[in-house]
């Protein structure tokens, strides 16, 4: 099991070193295969396509924050607010380490954002039902009013995850903490907490 393990990260390893310097389309599977040191006939065990192992290597690089919010979706002990704020940390800080990473790659703006969608895309559908779950928690002990949980957890994470990213929509510093805190007093007056009560999620931006 455990060879079978390091095969599979040196698949994953060997399509994110290729990335570095390549666009994603005129990457071959024999190349990863090249790349990695094993048979193609190898990827194919692990993986039924290019895409499924891009696929994977995404999920590989948000494992952190996406451990970190499961985990906190049961430490009900928590303030479900505190607990929204520490993801969001979290998922910032590993969009930041992964935007560094980009820096300086050879790829082009059409490939790094295809790349860019496919992080988002994967963040947003993780943590939508993890986060939604938080705000039903609060909801049920009375420190939350809201009536959309689901609904009201994907319009924090599309706001937040676009402007974590600041690549498709880039904006100083000041619009990004403007649209946060905009995002922030929203949450107050839709969720019943007192104004100022919930700035501490701006933390980090």
């Amino acid at each position: 099991m455990a060879v079978q393990s390091q095969k599979y990260e040196l698949i994953l390893d060997s399509l994110q070193k290729l990335l570095e310097s390549r666009n994603l389309q005129t990457i071959s599977v024999s190349e990863i295969a090249q790349t990695a040191g094993i048979g193609k006939g190898s990827i194919y065990y692990y993986f039924p396509s290019k895409d499924a192992i891009l696929d994977a290597l995404v999920e590989r690089n948000y494992e952190k924050p996406l451990a970190t919010a499961k985990n906190l979706s049961s430490q009900t002990e928590i303030p479900p607010f505190t607990r929204m704020a520490m993801i969001f940390q979290a998922c910032r800080n590993s969009s930041s380490e992964y935007l560094r990473s980009r820096e300086g790659k050879g790829t082009g703006a059409q490939e790094e954002s295809f790349l860019h969608q496919k992080y988002l895309n994967h963040l947003i559908t993780e943590l939508k039902p993890v986060l939604a779950e938080i705000i039903r928690q609060g909801i049920d002990k009375g420190e939350i009013s809201f009536d959309k949980p689901d609904a009201l957890a994907e319009i924090v994470l599309i706001i937040l995850t676009v402007k974590m990213d600041n690549t498709l929509i880039p904006s100083s510093r000041e619009e990004i903490e403007n649209t946060i805190a905009g995002l922030v007093s929203l949450l107050e007056k839709g969720t019943d907490n007192p104004p100022g009560s919930l700035n501490f999620l701006m933390s980090g931006f």
